[in-house]
């Protein structure tokens, strides 16, 4: 993991110890409290057409950014309680959403990659 995010999931992992929370933080609950601040974050978007989508308020912006801060915090918590590192998983990821995705193949389309297998 990089610096910051180190330095990030330390400062969370101290707020938590503060305050006594380890024995609420299991990989489960820290799951489901993700996916509940996922939730959250969509909310903000529901009934937005795409293009007010891209043209959020400054009010708007900053609850978003609150949520999505939410969602990061979780997903640090969870990433430290399993001991996993995150930016090397996203890495990893990405090097395999490569093979899955190749440029000439995915470029300007949103089909899933299973839907190829029909088509060369």
């Amino acid at each position: 993991m990089s610096d910051s995010l180190i330095d990030l999931t330390r400062s969370i992992r101290s707020f938590a110890d503060e305050r006594n929370w380890e024995q609420f933080h299991s990989p489960k609950n820290l799951s489901m409290a993700l996916i509940v601040e996922a939730g959250e974050l969509v909310e903000h978007f529901q009934w937005l057409s795409e293009q007010q989508s891209c043209e959020l308020t400054a009010e708007q912006r900053e609850e978003v950014a609150m949520e999505m801060a939410d969602v990061l915090i979780y997903l640090c918590r969870l990433s430290d309680r399993l001991d996993i590192d995150l930016l090397a998983a996203a890495e990893k990821k990405m090097r395999l959403n490569g093979k899955k995705y190749p440029v000439e193949r995915a470029r300007g389309s949103s089909e899933k990659y299973t839907a190829w297998k029909d088509r060369p």
